[in-house]
């Protein structure tokens, strides 16, 4: 099982991004889905998830409105696009796999950064 993100790098306050996060390892079925963050000295923070149909997401106060999940199952890939970026948003950004109540792979992160 591998996750892979790509897609980060600097932006400008009130600037966009789009994450990526390629998945292989696990065709044999599709598995929900979130992205996390994790900046200086503090700990990893859950920002959204997407089940395994495509339909159904969820997102942490702090992004509603700014971020969007999405999926597209036929390439195995998640995206997360980020809108109104501020400086609360700078952090590593990780994708990981659910397998019931657990976040059972990780992929190893992309740097966000948000500087004018």
């Amino acid at each position: 099982v591998q996750l892979v993100e790509s897609g980060g790098g600097l932006a400008q306050p009130g600037g966009s991004l789009r994450l990526s996060c390629a998945a292989s390892g696990f065709t044999d079925k599709t598995y929900a889905m979130s992205w996390a963050r994790q900046a200086p000295g503090k700990g990893r923070e859950w920002v959204a998830g997407i089940d395994e149909d495509e339909h159904g997401t969820d997102y942490a106060d702090a992004v509603t409105g700014r971020f969007t999940l999405s999926r597209d199952n036929a390439k195995n890939t998640l995206y997360l696009h980020m809108s109104s970026l501020n400086t609360d948003d700078p952090a590593i950004y990780s994708c990981a796999r659910w397998h019931g109540w657990v976040l059972d792979y990780w992929g190893q992160g992309t740097q966000v950064t948000v500087s004018s």
